[in-house]
């Protein structure tokens, strides 16, 4: 009988939904990529649609991803939960035992479907566009039996309301965008050795980004083709930061901080806190735009959902500060925790006693940074900022005044500057208790078999091993 009424409900509540007019959805999903647009200030880089779509639509400035890593990034902003809440945080992990995610927690196409969305995972896309969706999911959890109810492109025109994702390679490695960027003009963080090397790597990165604007201009057409135009949110993300040595994989700026650029459609009254044409500095993650996306479907935010939604009548307060984690990344162990607020960034190394340069098959062949900041340093030809990267330990504790220091080369963890003791102090302690409250499940390592194995927990097939190493991180 429970069953009975559960099922009924259900099935009112769709109908319900099916009478009011809804707004499709489109996320449109970057891999590897910060905010590196003509809209956020990078020079080098052409992108005259994302910034056409800032200037109509909203650019956020401080949206932050919860993992540096595609896997356990996606993990959580596909649920709207922690990564290390719902025991996804280690990088590729439970591909073979069959994990799946704790009672209550859902990939947000679940939530979408049982709300009367059409939802797509989009790869076939018509043969003007010239190019496919990468279909990337990525998920550190058994995926449900049918997670989209389809990969083509024709069927959400037929299908509406739709949720659909939308994913991109061009920023992930190896690039292979036309070359656009002036390796000579381009501007490197001083963190990183200004050689030659440094110079083609990112102006090939930001050519990359060239070739994803382009695509993305397809899409739009598209949408325009279809009559899809006026009754789509659309949202452009990356899934986690920028794919060079300091960002993917570690918890600085760099490696969390995304653009977010959002265009609401002319057929459906823009939500309270949305402003056309406005750049906000809101403090965002990406678990946020699970909750708020669910918000814009007219579903409240399921019981546990840490995402807060942060626009229409149910937005809730803004945050006051922002969280990130990275653990085992390939075979390289790490455990790092971090906090910001608007002013402060502090980083907790749990395993300080190895080198920020530790093995990585991964960055070792597809970073050629990586490998000349290790020649350069046994060449004794960094500088003393560039050669913190080379160096055999980590602190335990970083703090970085991101108003003071935005490229975070200066660490004032141990400052005796009041103002310096009282944000370690404050963000230190606002770190424990979201370890706490969150059960941060990167408390309990992963047995050492497992990690040496890169998360798996069975010998792979004899004719597989190897493989998996070629696959992109």
């Amino acid at each position: 009988m429970i069953r009975l009424l559960a099922f009924l409900s259900l099935l009112l509540a769709t109908a319900l939904h099916a009478e009011e007019k809804r707004p499709n959805i489109l996320w449109l999903i970057a891999e590897d990529f910060g905010p590196h647009l003509g809209c956020y200030g990078t020079k080098e880089v052409s992108s005259p649609v994302l910034d056409a779509l800032a200037a109509k639509g909203m650019r956020f400035t401080r949206y932050y991803t919860t993992a540096p890593v595609c896997s356990a990034s996606r993990s959580a902003f596909n649920t709207g939960m922690y990564q290390t809440t719902i025991g996804a945080h280690n990088h590729r992990s439970h591909r073979d035992d069959g994990y799946t995610l704790p009672e209550g927690v859902k990939v947000i196409s679940q939530r979408m479907r049982e709300a009367g969305y059409f939802t797509a995972n989009l790869k076939d896309l018509p043969a003007e566009a010239g190019f496919k969706g990468t279909g990337k999911t990525d998920w550190n959890f058994k995926e449900p039996a049918k997670p989209f109810d389809s990969s083509n492109w024709d069927d959400i025109k037929q299908h509406q309301p739709f949720y659909a994702q939308l994913n991109f390679q061009e920023t992930h490695r190896t690039f292979h965008g036309p070359p656009h960027a002036d390796p000579a003009k381009v501007e490197i963080p001083p963190y990183y050795p200004d050689h030659e090397i440094t110079r083609k790597d990112w102006a090939q990165y930001l050519d990359a980004a060239t070739a994803l604007d382009a695509k993305i201009g397809k899409v739009l057409e598209l949408l325009k083709r279809d009559g899809l135009m006026e009754n789509t949110v659309i949202c452009f993300m990356g899934d986690h930061g920028a794919a060079h040595v300091r960002a993917k994989q570690f918890c600085y700026e760099e490696g969390l901080n995304t653009p977010l650029i959002m265009a609401w459609p002319s057929a459906f009254p823009a939500p309270s806190g949305y402003e056309a044409g406005k750049v906000s500095d809101r403090l965002l993650m990406s678990i946020d735009l699970t909750a708020t996306t669910l918000a814009w479907a007219g579903i409240a935010k399921p019981q546990g959902m840490q995402g807060q939604v942060f626009m229409g009548v149910n937005a809730e307060p803004p945050r006051e500060y922002v969280f990130g984690a990275r653990d085992r990344c390939d075979m390289t162990v790490f455990r790092f925790r971090t906090v910001r607020d608007a002013r402060y960034r502090y980083i907790r190394n749990f395993t300080p006693d190895r080198p920020f340069l530790q093995h990585n098959a991964y960055k070792e062949k597809q970073y050629p940074v990586w490998n000349l900041i290790k020649e350069l340093a046994a060449q004794d030809k960094l500088t003393p900022v560039q050669a913190v990267l080379a160096a055999p330990t980590m602190p335990e504790e970083e703090l970085y005044d991101l108003q003071e220091d935005p490229y975070e080369i200066h660490n004032l963890a141990k400052s005796n500057q009041p103002e310096h003791r009282t944000a370690r102090e404050r963000l230190s302690s606002v770190l424990n208790a979201w370890i706490e409250q969150t059960n941060d499940q990167g408390r309990i390592p992963e047995p050492e078999e497992v990690a040496r194995n890169e998360g798996r927990t069975k010998a792979a097939p004899a004719e597989k091993q190897g493989k998996s190493k070629k696959k992109k991180a």
